[in-house]
């Protein structure tokens, strides 16, 4: 049956082999996971900072917009908290401080910003620790409030049905809201644990107390659905325009369990991790989704081909970038009678045709950044050849900003030009200037500001210099604001070398 819709959607789509151009507007995500990843803990901050900055800077050259950072991967902290301790993955040991102190969620922001990408500040919402060997640090809630925690198959969990725990998230998600400057909150697929050898998820206890009767399955969803919303409140209560993401495992629903879902025959949010997914976009609790579709295209459980469609088909008017698995896609073959080695194209194709697809994010961001059988280099030279921004979230904001005031430009003898510029001034906050785009054109051949070549630069500075070739060209700057909506027209100067 699956062969069978494969070949139908292959007869139906259109043909892969011409990708069009790289689009002005494209999410393109990378993960940097910290959870088993021992390089922090055992380098020294210098080292780390370092090791960050090259990281971040390999994946501005192939192309990517934004950083999922995770800065709390078990009830820990990868930034300064007086709520959660310091992360074992950090400094080899929870609680301890790293020496000297730094704070890599601030340093990520900074550095991320400086080369005009996006900082998503990702939380594992659950998870305490990853084996029956290991104990949370010394003073952490699970001491105070053992009876709100589960041990599930050695390991110690939230029990998601407390609502002290979905306070205390919530009070973890607040805190870095006003004290970070981030662009998104992010949380993956581990909400109630993947089923472990058939045992049975030990909630009996909280399901007598707070369960009233209702339908185990359905009762587990609700609590991770008020969870969703709690978290979408406080969001919107504390700064309206940052942005809730989930990372879902990439099936939603079977079609042999739902009608409404997909021609696949594998796990599902909905039914084993109790992650009704798509009822938190239909009722607005959340703004994108990164379907973890780590398949080959023609996988025959879950076919990435398949599932694109479907999400395609399921966006509920918020967005949807397609989870790439660096490794899947460049070990296997394209299929149809494409001649390619790998599947990268074919992919990107998918993203960038398919209706209500925006992009991409690529796990893992560390493999990107390696150039896995040579993905950076395809990216920077093909497929993410020029700047992209991150699509607008127009249910935040749909009002374009003003233009930059005072425009001015100064050219060097060697050909340095720098375009410094003021902000527009608005009192109203969501007015106001999050970033800038630089465009260039050959002066006297058309303002073209659709056209993703033109962009020279996306910075969160008022500030813009670059060695510029022979000639006159014009310099158009715009303005995007915090839902990443574009000032009209933008500001022209017309420069001469």
């Amino acid at each position: 049956m699956i062969n069978k819709c494969i070949a139908i959607i292959m007869a139906t789509i259109t043909t892969f082999a011409a990708l069009p151009q790289p689009p002005k507007r494209e999410f393109r995500g990378a993960w940097l996971n910290t959870i088993y990843q021992e390089q922090y803990s055992k380098q020294s901050t210098l080292e780390n900072q370092i090791y960050l900055c090259t990281l971040l800077d390999k994946l501005q050259k192939a192309g990517c917009n934004a950083v999922i950072f995770q800065v709390r991967p078990q009830s820990d902290a990868f930034y300064r908290s007086e709520i959660e301790p310091w992360s074992k993955h950090l400094t080899g040991a929870a609680g301890k401080a790293p020496n000297p102190e730094w704070d890599p969620l601030q340093f990520m922001i900074e550095q991320a910003h400086a080369r005009g990408m996006e900082l998503h500040a990702w939380l594992n919402p659950y998870r305490v620790t990853l084996n029956s060997k290991e104990k949370p640090p010394r003073g952490h809630i699970y001491y105070n409030h053992p009876e709100r925690f589960v041990k599930y198959a050695g390991k110690i969990y939230f029990d998601p049905a407390y609502k002290e725990n979905r306070d205390y998230i919530s009070q973890i998600v607040k805190d870095i809201l006003v004290r970070y400057d981030v662009d998104a909150i992010h949380l993956d697929d581990y909400f109630y644990p993947y089923p472990v050898n058939g045992r049975p998820f030990p909630d009996n206890n909280s399901y007598s107390k707070f369960g009233k009767g209702m339908n185990r399955g359905d009762w587990r969803r609700q609590n991770v659905n008020l969870l969703i919303k709690q978290l979408h409140e406080t969001i919107y209560e504390t700064k309206p325009w940052v942005r809730l993401g989930i990372s879902p495992f990439g099936i939603w629903r079977n079609k042999e369990s739902d009608p409404n879902g997909s021609d696949t025959n594998g796990l599902q949010n909905y039914d084993d991790l109790y992650a009704d997914v798509t009822l938190w976009a239909k009722n607005g609790w959340i703004d994108y989704l990164i379907p973890q579709l780590y398949w080959e295209l023609e996988h025959k459980a879950a076919s990435t081909l398949i599932l694109a469609h479907w999400w395609s088909n399921h966006a509920n008017k918020r967005h949807i970038y397609l989870g790439q698995s660096v490794k899947t896609t460049m070990d296997k073959p394209d299929i149809g009678e494409s001649k390619e080695k790998n599947q990268l194209a074919h992919k990107i194709s998918l993203s960038r045709n398919l209706p209500n697809i925006q992009g991409n994010c690529w796990w893992p961001g560390y493999s990107v950044s390696d150039n896995y059988k040579g993905i950076a280099d395809l990216l920077e030279k093909k497929f993410q050849s020029s700047p992209a921004i991150v699509p607008a979230y127009t249910w935040i904001d749909s009002t374009p900003p003003d233009n930059v005031e005072n425009l001015k430009a100064t050219c060097s003898d060697d050909g340095i030009t720098t375009l410094k510029w003021n902000a527009p001034e608005s009192d109203d906050i969501m007015q106001q200037a999050r970033a800038y785009v630089v465009y260039r054109f050959v002066h006297n051949q058309g303002i073209n500001l659709d056209d993703a070549t033109a962009i020279r630069a996306i910075t969160y500075e008022p500030r813009y210099s670059e060695r510029m070739p022979k000639g006159c060209f014009t310099y158009v700057v715009t303005v995007l604001d915090r839902a990443n909506n574009e000032s009209v027209n933008g500001r022209k100067i017309n420069v001469k070398y």
